[in-house]
């Protein structure tokens, strides 16, 4: 049995960037670490992201919260202004800036708590877009890692694009990575608006250099993805590191969640009404959107499917993220025909996804391929069709559909020509009909489905793929302090 002194004395701090898309992995991985006995869990962030992790942080977790200064007005960004989600497109660059102004107040964080308990945490957890931690963790003698909430070839995809973006400028319309020979010939229409009209430059482009190249000097990466699944990545992590690890650890994600909404909501009120495998879910995320002609083109393609849907609309690009539904976003008379058809269902800006996902009337997720949203979508057995929109979810979008089977992607990106609607309800009806593809989508996510609950399992002696891969990162931390210790105790009694 552990002791409390002794769980007080390993304090594991975890520092996420402040979005959404990245808070929420790391909660679900400190959730899963704090079921390790020993250990407590310290989460790291600016005052009003500390203040909603608050409210869902569960009532019987042991998690701590902690709170570092953040000056926004510094940096030219108005108060309330912590998180991406809330953050205009065009202050963006200063929340970058603001971030990396964190590294003072972390650092007196870190020392405070070290002489406040007698003993420094054993490990820091950080960001890929905090990489700066790594030097700080260095200065203080701490074991560093940073955790990418993405999978491995995507990531590694990512990060290789990134790094050498300049020897990557070509008027071919496909490359390869000089340093990531394993990975397929890049197209430059999977290339991000943030990766295909930089000259190096940029204030964004340095910034993502500089944390990538800091990442990987950490002591090891850990990925939110499993064993197997775009494991060429794993390889070039390793590789770029010198051999120092990279574990699979993922997913960390709601395999098993609470619901958010009741049965009576009226979104899940509304799928009650359905087949199952019968809707289909659109969505692209939080923060991302298409163009006014592509929302147009989109509405007419899902009422030509003749597919039940329900569709998280959020305001096209060129309108204000928190305007009500304007008519002029859809085809005339598209409201109207869906409610009478009962055909489909729009929600503003946000939904219950998880609960939508896992709901049995889902058949297929129209996704912009975000790794959170591709994990609960396959954590459900839900089939993907790709409309990737920026950052490495191309990469995504390729990696789940030439390597994996689960996907068939629709449209790239918001600068590619109008898409018909014809081409998209056909896609549809493929994926979700009684089609030699849509049968073997179903069944290939069924077993990427079954492989996600193997790698996290555990009983009778058996424990899952990726909850090895955390217990040897554990071990590593373990192993590391132990080493850290003897040297400081050498050292004293050198001046003894």
């Amino acid at each position: 049995m552990v002791m409390a002194k002794d769980r007080e004395a390993r304090k594991i701090v975890m520092f996420p960037f402040m979005a959404q898309g990245h808070i929420n992995p790391f909660m679900a991985l400190a959730r899963q670490l704090e079921k390790r006995p020993g250990y407590t869990i310290i989460i790291v962030n600016t005052p009003l992201n500390i203040q909603k992790l608050k409210y869902s942080l569960p009532s019987e977790s042991s998690i701590q919260l902690a709170e570092i200064p953040f000056q926004v007005t510094k940096y030219g960004l108005p108060p309330g202004i912590e998180n991406t989600d809330s953050t205009p497109y065009e202050l963006m660059g200063c929340l970058f800036e603001a971030s990396e102004a964190l590294r003072s107040p972390f650092r007196d964080f870190i020392i405070d708590m070290t002489k406040q308990d007698g003993y420094a945490p054993v490990c820091i957890i950080a960001d890929m877009f905090l990489g700066w931690t790594v030097e700080v963790a260095n200065e203080l003698g701490i074991y560093h890692s940073v955790f990418i909430a993405g999978a491995g070839y995507s990531m590694a995809t990512y990060f290789s694009v990134s790094l050498n973006m300049l020897q990557c400028k070509t008027e071919e319309k496909e490359f390869s990575l000089p340093d990531f020979p394993e990975a397929a010939k890049i197209q430059l229409s999977q290339l991000g608006n943030d990766l295909k009209f930089t000259d190096g430059t940029d204030a964004g482009h340095l910034f993502r250099v500089r944390h990538l190249t800091f990442c990987l000097r950490s002591d090891a990466i850990l990925l939110n993805s499993i064993e197997g699944l775009g494991q060429t990545g794993v390889t070039y992590f390793r590789r770029k590191m010198g051999g120092r690890p990279c574990w699979p650890i993922g997913p960390a994600s709601s395999i098993v969640h609470k619901k958010v909404v009741s049965e009576t909501d009226s979104c899940i009120s509304w799928l009650n009404l359905h087949p199952p495998s019968s809707v289909l879910y659109v969505s692209f995320g939080s923060q991302l959107t298409i163009s006014p002609p592509q929302m147009v083109a989109l509405a007419r393609g899902l009422e030509a499917s003749g597919k039940a849907f329900i569709w998280v609309v959020r305001p096209p690009i060129g309108f204000d993220a928190n305007e009500q539904f304007r008519s002029e976003w859809f085809p005339d008379g598209f409201e109207h025909r869906i409610k009478e058809k009962n055909q489909g269902f729009l929600i503003q800006k946000w939904g219950p996804q998880q609960d939508i996902l896992s709901h049995k009337s889902v058949g297929a997720f129209l996704s912009h391929c975000g790794w959170n949203s591709v994990l609960e979508s396959l954590c459900s057995g839900t089939p993907i069709i790709g409309w990737p929109l920026a950052a490495e979810q191309f990469f995504n979008s390729h990696m789940l559909e030439k390597e994996v089977g689960v996907c068939v992607e629709v449209a790239r990106g918001v600068e590619s020509a109008i898409i018909e609607p014809e081409h998209i309800a056909g896609v549809i009806n493929m994926v979700m009909g009684n089609t030699e593809k849509g049968d073997e989508m179903r069944r290939k996510t069924n077993d990427v489905k079954d492989k996600m609950r193997e790698a996290i399992r555990e009983g009778d002696g058996f424990e899952g793929p990726s909850l090895k891969a955390m217990s040897e990162f554990l071990n590593a931390v373990e192993l590391a302090n132990k080493r850290q210790s003897a040297l400081t105790k050498n050292s004293n009694n050198s001046f003894q």
